[in-house]
């Protein structure tokens, strides 16, 4: 595996934390395994043109996890990992974070015989995710208004 290249600049990513309140009011994450490897992510992708990056993140939380719902339009944090890309360069990678309420679970979606997808606490979700500058920010998750 080859380091970055070179003067290679940052690429951006966005990303949804979909997440919803227990009847007890306590916090649950839903994490996705990736297509490959299968390590546990929060759904993401890459910017689609002019489209806004919070609407980015909700699209790619339906696709990868078949979920809907309120999407923040301010991320709520960031982090970073490296990319291996198909030339076997590895990029890094910024990922702005956006809260994703969830409200509706669908049976079927696009990407659901390539992935898993569980709901866990908070502290679960950052002891298992495979991104450890998201960890911190999982940790730490407040909804507004709870």
């Amino acid at each position: 595996m080859r380091t970055a290249e070179a003067g290679a600049r940052n690429r951006v990513q966005f990303a949804a934390l979909p997440y919803r309140l227990t009847t007890e009011g306590d916090v649950q994450i839903l994490l996705i395994t990736s297509r490959s490897t299968r390590r546990w992510i929060i759904p993401k992708g890459w910017p689609m043109g002019k489209r806004p990056a919070h609407k980015v993140a909700a699209l790619e939380a339906g696709e990868e996890a078949g979920v809907e719902g309120k999407i923040g339009k301010q991320a709520i944090g960031f982090y970073h990992y490296d990319k291996l890309l198909s030339t076997g360069a590895v990029a890094r990678c910024r990922v702005d974070v956006y809260a994703l309420e969830v409200r509706r679970q669908k049976s079927a979606w696009p990407e659901r015989k390539r992935r898993e997808r569980r709901w866990m606490d908070l502290a679960e979700a950052a002891s298992i995710i495979d991104d450890g500058e998201l960890a911190p920010l999982i940790r730490s998750f407040a909804p507004d208004g709870t």
